[in-house]
């Protein structure tokens, strides 16, 4: 039975702008975003978006590779095989179901989260074909064994071409050391030992407990009234149980010591990451350390990092330093590739420039360079519905006020040199770093 969200006179005869790209909110505005509860407990954000008849309807949940516990993969493995087969279709289906009416099905899983959602015109003969694959997906998955048996070993062979790559190796030695026994300190896709191990059974499980409305954070965007966005949302959302909220995660325990971890490696570059828990999201110093780390390593060719390491000593093309707020502490890290044979030089001159910068902090020009570059791009950042449904999805996910949108801008021009020079001092400590290097060691090392 086809569910019709629109009313004749509201429908747009949008197959002309079937190749469009979302557009534009108004420039520098904010979007007000409405919420409530689902009966069986999802919560909802939705923003209305009157642009071009397009919608985005995207499902979050609180079951990321965190939610792994010890089965390293099986989030991930989970969330790719729900388009694999759903209500008796096979993926060759699911996939004509979505071709057919122009809607693009997404599904991805991280550290924090998990995700499933759709895009499509909002004229009821695209729609609702597109919202009823979506809610087969996300209702009805049929788990096949063959589609799983594809697909664990389709990460058994990333896993080793993972091996096969200094970056990788470096990424997931930094992890593992930052967060010691923390579920963040797996591998996201799994390793060789826990994909040995992973069932169907695992998958199934762990689908029930965490694919519940209660896990659940929709978010929907597009031309749409709010009484379309409740019906669209009760369409997807009811057949799921209730379910319970996932428990909340362990601290990140603060390091006590500093780690070097050197991994011989016959790579043409030394890969090299530094770093320790840094900021989750909500924290009250989180403005003053993104703000700034934005000079520091943040902002690109701009960047002190850039111009200390790269441009003046030319030991380095890249090297970045960022801030990964998660749910609890994610990462502070600097990282860069160097030649073998700078790797000592160029990673004391790292630790020299972060050692300086806690101690110093931004000059008057660095920050208010800064603030107006991130600032002024801000506007840019939500300038589509795509980008805005990134920020919706967040502020939702982590419980973040509704109004975070509308008082960004007022919070990073907040943050001055003190917060700054405060927040640094406290938060990161140069002698509990992790060190990770990966590349050909010289018998210096």
């Amino acid at each position: 039975m086809q569910i019709n969200f629109f009313k004749p006179e509201k429908m747009l005869q949008a197959l002309c702008l079937f190749g469009l790209i979302l557009t534009s909110l108004a420039a520098g505005a904010t979007p007000k975003i409405q919420t409530w509860q689902t009966g069986n407990g999802a919560k909802v954000l939705f923003v209305p978006a009157d642009d071009i008849p397009m919608l985005d309807v995207r499902v979050v949940f609180d079951a990321g590779s965190a939610r792994d516990a010890g089965i390293s993969g099986v989030a991930v493995l989970t969330n790719g095989l729900l388009a694999e087969g759903a209500a008796g279709k096979t993926a060759k289906e699911i996939a004509e179901t979505f071709e057919s009416v122009g809607a693009q099905l997404s599904n991805d899983a991280a550290r924090d989260m998990a995700l499933v959602g759709v895009r499509s015109l909002t004229e009821s003969r695209y729609l609702t074909p597109a919202i009823e694959g979506l809610k087969q997906v996300l209702t009805q998955p049929d788990f096949p064994q063959k589609a799983f048996q594809r697909e664990l070993n389709r990460m058994k062979v990333a896993v080793k071409a993972r091996q096969q790559s200094p970056s990788a190796i470096a990424g997931e030695a930094f992890y593992r050391a930052v967060f010691g026994d923390h579920p963040y300190a797996s591998p996201t896709a799994g390793t060789k030992e826990s994909l040995q191990r992973l069932t169907l059974d695992d998958v199934e499980k762990f689908y029930r407990q965490y694919y519940v409305a209660s896990n659940a954070t929709v978010v929907v965007i597009g031309n749409v009234e709010r009484w379309q966005a409740e019906e669209i949302v009760k369409a997807i959302i009811s057949p799921l149980p209730s379910g319970k909220k996932a428990p909340a995660l362990p601290e990140v325990k603060p390091l006590t010591e500093a780690k070097k971890i050197i991994i011989d490696y016959p790579s043409a570059q030394t890969h090299i990451f530094v770093g320790q828990p840094g900021t989750k999201r909500g924290d009250k110093d989180y403005f003053s350390l993104y703000v700034a780390n934005h000079p520091f390593g943040g902002s690109g060719f701009t960047s002190r990092l850039v111009d200390v390491i790269r441009e003046d000593k030319g030991l380095a093309y890249s090297v970045y330093s960022y801030f990964s707020p998660m749910r609890e502490k994610g990462v502070f890290a600097m990282g860069m590739q160097t030649k073998t044979e700078q790797t000592e030089q160029a990673l004391s001159l790292l630790n020299q420039e972060l050692k300086k910068y806690i101690d110093e902090g931004p000059g008057k020009e660095e920050l208010a360079a800064s603030v107006s570059n991130i600032t002024g791009g801000f506007p840019l950042n939500i300038d589509s519905n795509s980008k805005l449904l990134e920020y919706i999805a967040m502020i939702g996910f982590y419980d973040l006020p509704v109004d975070y949108l509308d008082h960004f801008i007022e919070n990073v021009r907040a943050v001055d040199i003190d917060d700054i020079n405060d927040a640094l001092k406290r938060r990161l400590h140069p002698d509990r770093m992790v060190t990770v290097i990966v590349g050909r060691q010289s018998s210096s090392q």
